[in-house]
């Protein structure tokens, strides 16, 4: 696949998955706004990769009508331990490279797995993806977004009531649909 063709498979997945589903009630604006940065890393070299994502957050520094920068996997990463050790390391030079309360990963990976879960617990596809990514965010901009909502501890709970209700079958199926 072409980058063009992952990224637009991404794009399917927030529109369809993250936003249809209310995973993130703010994707929908950067979406509408188009402000994410998709960024599709082909290496499987973790080295490069870390350096890809360190070069995110200078995106992110150097232009500020971009919201939010989506780094995107597909040849790298399959295994899930592999991407923990990814998000550990690249958790790691976000601290490293004083990004620290200025960027905040979030993690998404077609096998995404909470602790203490089961594989077949269908609130892991609030989290499952169709590539292994990062998802780096501005912390000013989560501050902001979290003013104007209510309750937003209760995100994660109603999307897991969500993917339960609706099942594995359910879940898993939106998700590959794409």
């Amino acid at each position: 696949m072409t980058s063009e063709q992952i990224i637009g498979r991404t794009k399917k997945w927030i529109v369809d998955v993250v936003i249809g589903c209310n995973f993130c009630p703010f994707a929908a604006n950067v979406v509408r706004q188009q402000t994410i940065f998709y960024k599709v890393e082909e290496s499987n070299e973790m080295d490069v990769c870390l350096d890809s994502f360190v070069h995110e957050m200078k995106r992110l520094d150097n232009d500020a009508t971009i919201e939010t920068s989506l780094l995107i996997f597909p040849n790298a990463f399959q295994k899930f331990d592999d991407y923990l050790d990814l998000l550990s390391l690249a958790e790691d030079r976000l601290k490293r490279n004083g990004y620290e309360g200025i960027y905040q990963v979030a993690s998404f990976h077609p096998l995404y797995l909470f602790a203490n879960s089961d594989e077949n617990d269908p609130a892991n596809y609030t989290n499952r993806s169709i590539y292994p990514m990062l998802h780096l965010l501005r912390e000013a901009s989560i501050d902001k977004a979290l003013q104007n909502y209510k309750d937003p501890e209760s995100i994660p709970v109603r999307n897991i009531n969500f993917a339960k209700e609706k099942g594995l079958a359910y879940m898993k199926m939106l998700r590959d649909a794409l």
